[in-house]
């Protein structure tokens, strides 16, 4: 009797040491829970078909066995799928009950289970979000005073800030229109004045090394060798989804006041013209003539440079027609820049009779017809003149008799132009011969006579002259010497002027000017500083010791 006994003891331990251990209050949680006991005793009491004569069963008590001990544990895994399905749930429920810009509640975030189970580190905060109780106001002002180098860091820490930040941005530049035609671009950057679609416009591609620049345009392109020039007219987007795009544009952003357009037509025009009445500064590239009927429009309009013709990427024609119908629509211009246009004196002349605001004027490598310097006359109040990479500037600027000139010009800037043609200079001078300021900058073949048509420039205060080598001490001593207001004076690589040939009277100018830049001869600059260092010499010291 007494072995019996202990044996069911053992075997009562031993079925105990199977199960966890459980709490009498756990026990009574789980079978005997105020919430379970108070609905059980609300269907006693509320029974909607009560019988007298049937007797409500009892309910039966559970008894505490081995059975009810065995409570079965979830796995890692399980319990990590759970936790990524509760929070993909919650994610959904607040993107659909909150607004982009609303203010979410300050809520502690829970810890996560599997990173304490699993053992690795979770990255959830433990605390609640401080900045939820600020409104996006207070926020917008915060950002304000933070450096633009820290906004693409500051808008990945969570939706709400990627969206304030987007209200910061005022300026972007378009890569691919789809971010523009899905309307991605209007939530994303509310408060847009600034916007360029011009690279977006061509088709680049992917994971292209090989970058072409020209002017102000820079693509993208492949190894592929193309007979036409880089860009194939199938690389282009068609003018039909760009005014699409621009009548979003439009239609989004009334206050836009600079845009950079390409290839659209005269309706895509029109309804930036039509709806950005504030729009000041223009840029258009591969338009044609009928293109420019659709800035009319633009009132305010004040900067525009049109472009027109770029070699070995797109041609287009701007002839006298297109500059004579921005003439007439764009009044208020004060600075306009052509660069690859075509045209003659009749184009530049309704130019600056229409203009009669127009300050400076910029024409870059263009294909104008001869005698298209005499119609500048007509700018009565052009302030600056810049010649850029033009291969010619006139090629018959007529008689000098028959020129006239600028009287409000203050400015001649010219910049990789060709001058060789003396009487095309001559005529340039002429024109320009009211001038304060004259910046002559790797222009090629510049020489003593051709430089000495510059006399007539009397009232000039600034010359710079820089890369000019044909032009040498006493071409530029019988110019300068006849200025009698020069007061800066700026000659860098000009190898034929040398300082050996500095005559009494230039050096004596050089003593009352206010400022002098003297580099001509780059050469005998660089063997000046590297005097007795060895660097230059045959062998040096490197080889002494070679010597047999």
């Amino acid at each position: 009797m007494f072995y019996l006994k202990n044996k069911e003891r053992r075997e009562g331990k031993k079925k105990i040491k199977k199960f966890p251990p459980i709490t009498e209050s756990e026990r009574e949680e789980k079978i005997f829970s105020p919430k379970k006991m108070s609905l059980l005793q609300e269907e006693e009491t509320t029974n909607p078909n009560p019988n007298i004569n049937s007797k409500t069963p009892p309910i039966p008590i559970p008894t505490l066995t081995s059975l009810d001990r065995k409570i079965r544990t979830l796995s890692s895994p399980e319990l990590l799928s759970k936790e990524r399905a509760l929070k993909h749930a919650t994610l959904i429920m607040k993107s659909r009950s909150n607004s982009p810009f609303a203010s979410p509640r300050p809520v502690a975030s829970p810890r996560s289970i599997p990173g304490r189970i699993l053992g690795f580190h979770s990255y959830e905060p433990t605390g609640p979000d401080y900045t939820s109780f600020l409104s996006d106001e207070i926020l917008l002002q915060v950002f304000r005073k933070v450096p633009v180098s820290h906004y693409v860091s500051n808008s990945l820490v969570c939706k709400r800030w990627l969206l304030i930040h987007g209200r910061l941005v005022q300026s972007i530049k378009v890569i691919d229109f789809g971010f523009v035609n899905s309307g991605r671009a209007f939530t994303r950057f509310p408060n847009l004045e600034n916007i360029d679609i011009a690279h977006a416009c061509i088709k680049m591609p992917r994971n292209s090394g090989i970058l072409i620049a020209r002017n102000n345009l820079s693509v993208y392109v492949g190894a592929k060798l193309l007979s036409g020039g880089f860009i194939e007219e199938r690389d282009l987007l068609s003018s039909d989804l760009i005014d699409n795009g621009l009548e979003l544009i439009s239609k989004w952003y009334p206050n836009l006041r600079r845009i950079v357009v390409f290839g659209s037509s005269e309706n895509g025009l029109l309804c930036v013209s039509s709806k950005c009445k504030m729009l000041q500064e223009l840029e258009l590239h591969c338009c044609g003539d009928m293109s420019l009927m659709g800035i009319s429009g633009c009132r305010n309009l004040q900067v525009l440079k049109l472009i027109g013709c770029v070699d070995g990427f797109y041609n287009s024609v701007v002839s006298d027609i297109g500059l004579t119908i921005l003439a007439q629509g764009c009044r208020r211009l004060v600075k306009l820049e052509l660069c690859g246009c075509e045209g003659s004196y009749d184009g530049i002349k309704a130019i600056g009779q229409c203009c009669q605001m127009l300050e400076e004027l910029t024409i870059r490598d263009h294909r104008m017809d001869g005698g298209w310097l005499a119609a500048l006359s007509f700018c009565e109040n052009l302030k600056t003149l810049r010649l850029q990479s033009c291969k010619s500037i006139d090629s018959s600027p007529g008689l000098l008799e028959h020129l006239g000139s600028c009287p409000t010009l203050e400015e001649l800037h010219l910049q990789q132009c060709q001058l060789r043609d003396k009487q095309t200079v001559k005529a340039l001078f002429l024109i320009c011969k009211t001038v304060r300021e004259i910046v002559l900058q790797n222009c090629w073949g510049l020489e003593d006579e051709a430089f000495a048509s510059a006399t007539v420039c009397r009232r000039t205060r600034l010359l710079s002259l820089e890369g000019c080598s044909l032009l040498t001490t006493g071409g530029l001593e019988s110019v300068i010497l006849n200025w009698k207001e020069l007061e800066r004076l700026t000659v860098i690589s000009c190898n034929n002027v040398k300082d050996s040939e500095i005559t009494p009277d230039l050096a004596t100018l050089f003593s009352v000017l206010k400022e002098l830049k003297w580099r001509p001869d780059s050469k005998s600059l660089l063997s000046a500083g590297l005097s007795g260092t060895g660097v230059g010499n045959k062998g040096g010291r490197f080889f002494k010791g070679l010597k047999v």
